[in-house]
């Protein structure tokens, strides 16, 4: 199996804007995002589909998922963190984490401008564990 982007990132090979890490997973913001803080976690098992992981590995995303948003909603003041499990850009298991104040928040598109990569590490280094 071909190694995915979020292998690529896991391994180093492509710079990301990491804000959580442990043994089996990993968050990292978005360099496409709905809204500030949308923050993906990622298993660090390369498995297409969240429904898909080992019992082990989807509790630990699960686990992970919980920790992030707790620290998102704290740091970043909002009310709420949703969670999107989407699966059709990458093919490796992920879930999306938008923290929001309104609908509009958390239905708003992601953004297809350039990454702007002094922003996202200015607020990886804010969220940061």
């Amino acid at each position: 199996m071909q190694d995915s982007l979020f292998t690529k990132i896991i391994k180093g090979e492509i710079p990301s804007h990491k804000i959580y890490e442990d043994e089996k997973t990993l968050a990292f913001l978005s360099i496409y995002p709905s809204v500030e803080g949308h923050t993906l976690v990622i298993p660090k098992a390369q498995v297409e589909t969240l429904w898909d992981l080992n019992s082990e590995d989807y509790v630990a995303v699960m686990q992970t998922t919980q920790k992030v948003a707790l620290r998102l909603r704290h740091v970043l003041g909002v009310e709420r963190v949703g969670e999107k499990v989407i699966g059709l850009d990458v093919p490796h298991a992920h879930v999306h984490l938008v923290p929001f104040n309104s609908p509009e928040e958390y239905y708003a598109k992601e953004t297809t401008d350039e990454p702007d990569h002094a922003a996202l590490a200015a607020i990886a280094e804010r969220l940061k564990f």
